[in-house]
């Protein structure tokens, strides 16, 4: 008895076996292939043509469409959009179409893409039928080879547009910046020395104007307030001119700076008696003096000050 059971246990898994490949080849025949067409019928050369995929099955079937990884010769992958699944009256829909174009020379091209249908850890292709197109030609095709076309040569020169060369002006600019850097550390005293007379005469310059000015209103209004504005603005520059604080010293201890200057003295004494004493007198001529020393002074000490620099 042990025997004839393990005798007739092959002949059991090859009749389950059967049972189940007809039973999956009963399956797939009652689903109808997937099937696969071109929305025209003629293409050119490099022209995008789209390519419509679909597949009815029933719905509790694993379906899986090409994507762009698939073998599309002789055409080229551009892209694809899908559609969703719709299942109606038990029957599930899968649409798909593919942008495709094609640099083959063909005259009739063919295309089938297969459906992989996925069974358990099993998978099975179902490929569609070809499907065909016919290449549009843009030249007719000569019917008599001849020889080849006579070739005119062509010698003249077209116009090229102008380009910047960048890394040239880029090398050039550094270039100049090094020579300018060399220049300023070599002659850097020189240089120095030359910004300085350059902002002495400046500033020596401005003080007469502004000193004219006041003299001027001075003379025409007789007001205290601008021989007193005259005065602080000859102090003010002289003090800049020495870089000391003589604007804050008074009569007395300038004089004393500039170790008794007759004309510091006089000029200073006339204008200190003019100020505070209030002794505007109709002779001009000691207040004219009081300021053609004070400018003179002023003029002697910039030459001084200007040369030791």
């Amino acid at each position: 008895m042990a025997d004839l059971r393990s005798s007739l246990r092959p002949a059991l898994a090859a009749v389950v076996l059967a049972l189940t490949s007809l039973t999956a080849a009963a399956q797939t025949s009652a689903d109808s292939l997937p099937r696969g067409r071109f929305q025209r019928a003629g293409v050119r050369v490099g022209e995008v043509l789209e390519y419509e995929l679909t597949y009815e099955h029933a719905p509790e079937l694993a379906v899986i469409f090409p994507d762009s990884a698939a073998n599309f010769a002789p055409f080229e992958y551009v892209d694809r959009r899908y559609s969703p699944t719709r299942t109606r009256q038990g029957r599930s829909l899968d649409r798909a179409v593919y942008r495709l174009r094609t640099f083959s020379l063909d005259s009739v091209q063919v295309l089938s893409l297969p459906v992989t249908l996925l069974r358990g850890r099993d998978t099975l292709l179902l490929p569609t039928a070809p499907t065909r197109v016919r290449l549009l030609r843009t030249v007719a095709p000569t019917t008599v080879v001849g020889s080849a076309p006579q070739l005119r040569q062509n010698v003249r020169l077209l116009p090229v547009e102008a380009r910047f060369n960048y890394p040239y002006w880029l090398a050039a600019l550094a270039g100049l910046l090094l020579l300018a850097g060399g220049l300023v550390l070599g002659f850097r005293r020189s240089l120095r020395g030359r910004y300085r007379h350059y902002r002495l005469r400046k500033n020596h310059a401005y003080f007469l104007a502004q000193y004219a000015r006041h003299i001027e209103r001075f003379t025409l209004s007789r007001s205290l307030t601008n021989m007193e504005r005259a005065i602080t603005l000859w102090k003010n520059y002289l003090s800049a001119l020495e870089d000391n604080n003589i604007s804050s010293l008074t009569t007395r201890e300038i004089v004393a700076h500039y170790q008794d200057d007759a004309d510091v003295s006089l000029a200073l004494r006339l204008a200190d008696r003019v100020i505070y004493g209030n002794q505007v007198s109709e002779d001009e001529s000691e207040t004219d003096l009081a300021f053609v020393l004070l400018r003179t002074f002023a003029e002697r000490q910039f030459q001084k000050v200007y040369a030791a620099s």
